[in-house]
């Protein structure tokens, strides 16, 4: 394969609860001084700032739980929230892949491929039915991934 042959794509679904590199993987890890049981309980947590119910969300036994949780309590979503969830999530998925070497292994395996999350609905954190969604959580994935790369030439 020549270098100017583009690579296919690495396509993904964040609501993967087997795949390592979903938000609702239950591959855990500590942040804030807590447990997280998956970077989607840690970023459903973070958009409120009433302790308990973080940590009913937390706690939640199942990522798609702590999304409902969330759902449900959506009036109580801290007002900097749309400015802070790119952050939140990129922090979940960051100390995640510190956490758990495997989940480093797979994102580095993913060379130098453009990751797309491929929900057909959300087009912040997806690419949307029709391919023209922000495709956040797949930018966020090749950002921690460029990162990693960095720490391992440092190490």
């Amino acid at each position: 394969m020549s270098s100017s042959a583009k690579q296919q794509p690495y396509y993904l679904s964040r609501t993967d609860v087997i795949h390592p590199l979903a938000s609702c993987s239950k591959i855990g890890f500590e942040l804030d001084g807590a447990v997280w049981p998956s970077a989607e309980h840690y970023y459903q947590g973070m958009k409120f700032e009433d302790q308990a119910l973080r940590e009913e969300i937390r706690t939640a036994d199942h990522p798609t739980k702590a999304q409902t949780l969330a759902a449900k309590n959506k009036r109580s979503i801290r007002k900097d929230w749309k400015q802070l969830q790119k952050v939140m999530m990129t922090r979940a998925i960051y100390i995640k892949c510190r956490a758990n070497p495997d989940v480093v292994a797979a994102l580095l395996a993913t060379g130098e491929q453009e990751i797309i999350e491929t929900s057909q609905y959300d087009y912040y954190w997806g690419c949307g039915r029709d391919g023209r969604g922000h495709n956040t959580f797949g930018k966020v994935l090749m950002a921690v991934r460029n990162k990693l790369r960095e720490e391992q030439l440092t190490e």
